[in-house]
């Protein structure tokens, strides 16, 4: 049985809108970027125990997928869902979706942990937020 993702809920700021009056586009990797650490709380992980470990999350790419405008005032939820593999790198798949259901956007990005001393990302991402969560689940492990 499939579970749904984590998700925040975002009221769109006036100062976030652009000249034509919608959500400027940078904003949404801002709204999928407080889904990703609200989740990582969620899931029983600071921001410190991350340094703590010596880690720290490297995104390595992102494509938006734009669907419909947002507007001031528009209330609308971040989905975040992370999604391991067996390699260095995990996929963390968002919706910003419209308080009716509309998907405004679609936010996919690869990312992995690095080791802040070496440099390198590290093998085990998901064991590392295995070992770090209280609610492992939360991350779908």
């Amino acid at each position: 049985m499939a579970t749904e993702p984590f998700s925040v809920d975002i009221v769109v700021r006036g100062y976030e809108t652009d000249s034509q009056g919608h959500l400027n586009q940078s904003v949404y990797l801002q709204y999928a970027e407080h889904a990703r650490w609200s989740l990582l709380r969620h899931g029983g992980i600071q921001q410190s125990d991350l340094l703590d470990k010596g880690v720290g999350p490297a995104t390595l790419e992102t494509t938006i997928r734009y669907r419909r405008e947002l507007r001031a005032g528009d209330e609308v939820e971040a989905t975040c869902a992370f999604v391991f593999g067996e390699r260095k790198t995990f996929r963390i798949e968002q919706v910003i979706r419209k308080a009716d259901g509309t998907v405004a956007a679609e936010v996919t990005a690869v990312a992995g942990l690095m080791d802040l001393t070496a440099r390198k990302l590290v093998e085990n991402p998901g064991g590392c937020f295995r070992s770090l969560a209280t609610d492992p689940a939360a991350f779908g492990l």
